[in-house]
C-alpha cells in the first residue's frame, strides 16, 4: 500500500492541467468517491495493525497533496481565464448598477424648483460661521436660549465661531451684499444641540427665503408660501398660520400644513392632524438696518423649513433618523426619484 502512495505521488508531481475537462478528469479520477484516494481509504482497513500509524500518516500526507494540488489548479485555470476575458475587446462590459439620490437631495431640488418658478434664485454660505452672521445681526439678545451650548455648537477653540443654527447667515451676508430687490433661497445643512429622536436630529437640512423690495406686506408672504405648499403637496393641501415669535421677524408665525393621514393621528403629527414645517414673518426694521439696509424705503418677509419634515410629509415616512442611517435597503426605494 505505501507502493501505491509513493506512486500518486509521483504521478500528481508530473500532472499537468490545460482546461477544465483535463481539471475534471483529475477530481474523478483521484478524489470523487471512485477514485484512488477513496480506494486506498477503504484498503487501510485491512492494513496490519502495527503498519497502521505509518501507512495511515502517508494516506493523510497524500490526501493533502490531492486537495491541494486541486485547488491549485483550479486557480491556474481561472486566473487564466480572466486574464484572456479580459483582453477580448468584443466581450460585453459589466453592468454598473445605477444608485439613486438621496430623499433629501430630491426634496431639496423639487423646493428649490418651485421658489425658481417664483423669481428666487440660490444662494449659499459657510457652515461655520461667526456670532455676528448667525445671532447677533439677526437681533439675537446677548441672553437669547440660542447662544447656550445647550442649543448651539460651539468651536470650542474660537468662542466667536459656531456651526451654524439656521441658514438665516446667509440671508445676513445677501443683504450685506447685494441691493435690493432681493429675492433668494438658502437650502443648507445646520446643526443644533437637539436629542435625537423620531422627530428631531441634531443635523438636518433647511432651505430658507428671503424676499425684500418695496412695498412688500404680509399678504405677500402668504400668498407665496400657500403656492408653494400647493405646488409641494398637491391642490388639496392646507395650511395655516399661528402666530408666533422670532428675533429677526416681526410679526411672526409659524405655518402648519394638512397631515398625510387627512387627520386620522399618526406619530409624525402627534394626533393633531396638522404638522409644522417652517416659520415665517416680516423682516424686522433692526436687522434691515444692522445689515446696510433702509427699513423706510425697503421691507421685506423671511421663512425657513426644514427639508427633513417636508421629506416624511412627501414619502410618508415616521422617523427622521431613517434619513441619516445610510440603510441601502431605505434608500433604494428612491430610484425612481433619479
Amino acid at each position: 500500500m505505501l507502493n501505491k502512495i509513493k506512486r500518486i505521488k509521483e504521478e500528481i508531481g508530473n500532472f499537468r492541467i490545460i482546461d477544465h475537462a483535463e481539471l475534471e478528469e483529475f477530481r474523478l479520477k483521484y478524489l470523487s468517491k471512485k477514485g484512488h484516494l477513496n480506494a486506498l481509504f477503504e484498503e487501510f482497513k485491512t492494513v496490519a495493525i502495527e503498519q497502521k500509524k505509518e501507512v495511515g500518516q502517508q494516506l493523510n500526507d497524500l490526501k493533502i497533496l490531492l486537495s491541494g494540488a486541486y485547488e491549485r489548479f483550479k486557480g491556474e485555470l481561472d486566473s487564466r481565464r480572466k486574464v484572456e476575458t479580459s483582453n477580448d475587446l468584443t466581450r460585453p462590459g459589466d453592468s454598473i448598477p445605477l444608485g439613486s439620490r438621496h430623499p433629501i437631495s430630491v426634496v431639496c431640488n423639487e423646493i428649490c424648483d418651485i421658489f425658481n418658478r417664483l423669481g428666487y434664485t440660490v444662494a449659499e454660505g459657510p457652515e461655520i460661521e461667526d456670532d455676528w452672521h448667525v445671532f447677533s445681526a439677526l437681533n439675537f439678545p446677548p441672553e437669547h436660549p440660542a447662544r447656550d451650548m445647550q442649543d448651539t455648537f460651539f468651536v470650542t477653540k474660537n468662542p466667536d465661531r459656531v456651526l451654524r443654527t439656521h441658514t438665516s447667515s446667509v440671508q445676513v451676508r445677501v443683504m450685506e451684499s447685494t441691493p435690493p430687490p432681493i429675492r433668494m433661497i438658502m437650502p443648507g445643512r445646520v446643526f443644533r444641540n437637539e436629542v435625537i429622536s423620531a422627530r428631531s436630529h441634531c443635523i438636518f437640512h433647511q432651505v430658507e427665503g428671503l424676499y425684500i423690495d418695496r412695498e412688500v406686506s404680509f399678504a405677500d408672504l402668504k400668498q407665496t408660501l400657500m403656492f408653494f405648499a400647493r405646488e409641494m403637496f398637491g391642490e388639496e393641501t392646507r395650511i395655516r398660520l399661528r402666530p408666533s415669535f422670532f428675533p429677526f421677524t416681526e410679526p411672526s408665525a409659524e405655518m402648519d400644513v394638512s397631515c398625510t393621514c387627512n387627520g386620522k393621528g399618526c406619530n409624525l403629527c402627534k394626533h393633531s392632524g396638522w404638522l409644522e414645517i417652517m416659520g415665517c414673518g416680516m423682516v424686522d426694521p433692526n436687522v434691515l438696518e444692522n445689515c446696510g439696509i433702509d427699513p423706510c424705503e425697503y421691507s421685506g418677509f423671511a421663512f425657513g423649513m426644514g427639508i427633513e419634515r417636508i421629506a416624511m410629509l412627501k414619502f410618508e415616512t415616521r422617523d427622521i433618523r431613517m434619513y441619516f442611517e445610510n440603510d441601502v435597503r431605505f434608500l433604494q426605494q428612491f430610484t425612481s426619484a433619479l
